[in-house]
């Protein structure tokens, strides 16, 4: 009696996905990179498995110049998404740290694989994850492959630090005023110039904030084309490069690079920015009175705000609008007015004010509501008064009477426009009444 003919075994077909990663772009532009060897040894690993129904997909899932310390990839992201279609069975790499370098990220991927039946492999380290075993020497391996992650990036800040110490620049922006050339910083000269101004400049005014009106109205720029706000101005005048220096977590070395400002103005300016920013707001103000600060606005209702510049050892004062600082000249048909003659423009109205019939009976009426006693010829006189005295007040005075007696001053291409407070007018009215009073 003859043996029936044996049943050949049915070997289920294994669809594998090669998914490969390199951690620097450098050298992917190669005809044949880290990636292609990658990928060829693990296509060979499939070939090698034919028989127990291995085959390869045709997607190709490789990332270039990408750390293995996220999952934040954009072909594994497709891998993983492929998974969860049902479109993969087996996902080969040619080692674990292709995959992850994190543990705790490779937990969440072997959580994926082992909803979807998906089984992992490494060509170079073998082991299957739907065993025990494998999944301890798994674990082992990503344990060894952080720890080599974490050393080398403690090696990496070794270096920068004991570069650092040595003066050597280390990447990044470079400051203001200088460029890079041969991985070393090298002085910019028509840049470095603008440096050499804002400190000597800050040293005359000794504010961030006027300065950097100034530096608006002059249009200077950072190196990305941003504005220069009174916080840059600030990180440049505390910036030690400036001086020649390295800094390292808060110490400073002698650098390899050139200074640009030279230690008795560094001195200088940092005299000035350890004192309290209040005394020198104060001081700035009382330098540079302005008496329409705060209630001056332009033809597109924008404020404009106190500024100045010095030539020759002489101040010019100004008034320049919001707009043309945040957006640049030509920005307001209005940009800059003197200060000393819009200023001088609004007191003449003032002045003229106080002799007009309808402002005295206006501020008499004003005054009797808080005052029954004040009569209009209290009224009179005392504005009368005000005019003759005006040049005698101190500017404190004169702006603290500005401030009170206007509401705000519109300035357009037909002229200006002075809104009064009736209020003020009549407190004004008191004060010198009383005055008048107490010398009788």
């Amino acid at each position: 009696m003859t043996k029936p003919p044996a049943r050949s075994k049915v070997v289920r077909k294994l669809r594998c996905a090669v998914y490969t990663r390199k951690s620097s772009e450098e050298g992917l532009e190669q005809e044949f990179n880290s990636l292609h060897a990658q990928r060829e040894a693990c296509e060979a690993y499939i070939a090698s498995q034919r028989s127990e129904g291995l085959v390869l997909v045709r997607d190709q899932y490789d990332d270039g110049g990408i750390s293995g310390g996220t999952l934040d990839r954009p072909r594994l992201k497709r891998l993983l998404e492929d998974i969860e279609d049902g479109l993969v069975d087996v996902v080969v790499v040619y080692k674990i740290d292709r995959l992850s370098r994190s543990l705790a990220d490779f937990a969440k991927l072997v959580e994926v694989f082992d909803r979807n039946g998906v089984t992992f492999v490494s060509v170079t380290q073998s082991f299957n994850t739907t065993t025990s075993m494998g999944r301890l020497t798994l674990n082992i391996l990503l344990s060894f492959a952080q720890f080599e992650r974490e050393v080398t990036a403690e090696r990496i800040r070794d270096k920068v630090a004991a570069s650092r110490k040595k003066g050597m620049w280390m990447g990044g922006v470079p400051p203001y005023g200088y460029r890079v050339e041969n991985r070393k910083l090298v002085v910019d000269e028509e840049a470095a110039t603008h440096v050499r101004w804002l400190f000597a400049r800050f040293l005359e005014i000794g504010s961030c904030t006027e300065l950097a009106r100034e530096v608006g109205t002059r249009g200077l720029r950072t190196p990305r084309g941003n504005r220069i706000d009174k916080k840059y101005i600030y990180r440049m005048l505390s910036n030690r490069a400036y001086i020649g220096e390295a800094v390292h977590k808060g110490d400073s070395y002698p650098g390899e690079h050139d200074a640009i400002i030279d230690q008795e103005t560094w001195d200088r300016v940092h005299t000035i920015l350890t004192e309290s920013p209040r005394k020198r707001a104060a001081r700035t103000r009382a330098a540079t009175p302005a008496l329409l600060k705060g209630l001056l606005y332009g033809p597109d209702g924008a404020a404009f705000s106190p500024t100045h510049t010095r030539k020759g050892g002489r101040l010019y004062r100004y008034y320049v609008s919001q707009t043309v600082l945040k957006h640049g000249a030509g920005a307001c048909s209005i940009g800059r007015v003197p200060a000393g003659e819009i200023e001088a423009a609004v007191v003449d109205q003032l002045r003229a004010v106080f002799r007009q019939p309808e402002i005295v009976a206006g501020t008499w009426k004003a005054a009797r509501a808080e005052d029954g006693e004040i009569t209009e010829t209290d009224a009179r006189e005392a504005l009368t008064r005000l005019d003759p005295l005006w040049d005698e007040l101190f500017p404190a005075e004169q702006a603290r009477i500005v401030g009170l007696l206007v509401e705000r001053v519109e300035i357009g291409t037909e002229g200006l426009n002075v809104r009064l407070r009736m209020d003020g007018l009549a407190t004004l009215a008191r004060e010198i009444t009383t005055d008048i009073g107490a010398a009788a």
